[in-house]
């Protein structure tokens, strides 16, 4: 039988997932939650075997230790193919201390407080972005690399969408065609339920007009999933899907910058900020809550830091 760690290491467990889904949550959020929190149920019972009432601040420590080893296990048991990133063993942790939350607020004996769960020391990165020519080169590439016309006019419509909008994958997969109007302005729901509108270029209207005009379908999604099958038929395009495929092209075009569909909208926020625009409109534009989720974005825009420092430094000369 295949290993259910619910139903016997983390009490509460599915009343936790429902507490998580009937708050509005997200189907992404709610599985991630889920992974992460059988992944420390796995390794309650098969790498240390002690119950969840026995855990203390050393079991927290060796949980750490061991998502970041060699000899991790997924959720379901199986060898980790490869090793979690900080963020990623944060994210797991910060799972945890949700799970232990929900705990202690229903008056369930809980064996550590929540803040024992210390994530990560998390160093900070140098935003990348790939050169603003070779995103270019990039949301091109299906014309170039896809044998199927209707598959790489779906792709390039969809990686139009993703640098004029500046939109998340999320977001731009689950786009139904119903939501596009003549002016280019789309309503959309966004993360944790926030509505707000995302605006196309010419440029991408006119990719997704022809892509639409070739399709001659009246599918509901504006970028469908391309399966054989007649139940694929009303089903929109994986983000796996869409992000194998920007790995391909970015290495069938010798991109040497990672470079993934967050990137694209990362770099749609980059050269907005590049061009002089007010970092409080790229944040209505990216969805952000908070104005210094947008800055993390634009401030990296080495370009016009250098470009900055040559036009203003008062020794220049």
């Amino acid at each position: 039988m295949p290993f259910k760690p619910r139903e016997s290491a983390l009490p509460l467990f599915d009343d936790f997932l429902l507490h998580i889904k009937a708050n509005n949550y997200s189907k992404e959020t709610l599985y991630n939650y889920e992974r992460d929190l059988e992944t420390f149920s796995l390794f309650l019972i098969e790498e240390v075997g002690i119950k969840f009432g026995d855990i203390n601040k050393k079991t927290i420590e060796l949980f750490k230790a061991y998502l970041n080893s060699n000899d991790r296990k997924t959720a379901k048991g199986q060898r980790a193919a490869q090793d979690l990133s900080s963020g990623s063993i944060n994210r797991t942790l910060t799972s945890l201390r949700r799970y232990l939350n929900y705990l202690a607020d229903m008056d369930e004996a809980v064996p550590l407080v929540p803040g024992a769960v210390k994530l990560l020391r998390m160093g900070k990165k140098h935003k990348q972005v790939a050169e603003l020519e070779e995103l270019i080169r990039l949301i091109e590439a299906p014309m170039k690399f896809e044998k199927d016309k209707k598959v790489a006019l779906r792709n390039r419509a969809a990686l139009e969408t993703l640098f004029a909008s500046g939109m998340r994958i999320s977001e731009l997969i689950s786009l139904k065609r119903s939501q596009l109007d003549k002016s280019g302005r789309i309503f959309i729901q966004g993360k944790g339920k926030k509505q707000r509108f995302i605006y196309l270029t010419e440029r991408a209207k006119k990719h997704i007009d022809h892509y639409l005009k070739i399709r001659g379908d009246d599918l509901p999604y504006l970028f469908p999933a391309g399966g054989r099958n007649a139940s694929d038929k009303n089903k929109h395009i994986s983000p796996n899907y869409l992000q194998m495929k920007i790995k391909k092209y970015r290495e069938l075009l010798g991109i040497n910058v990672p470079t993934s569909a967050h990137s694209l909208r990362h770099g749609f926020a980059t050269y907005l900020a590049e061009q002089g625009a007010n970092p409080a409109a790229i944040q209505i534009l990216l969805g952000h809550e908070s104005l210094d989720t947008t800055t993390r974005y634009v401030h990296a825009s080495d370009k016009y830091a250098e470009k900055t420092h040559k036009d203003y430094h008062p020794l220049k000369d």
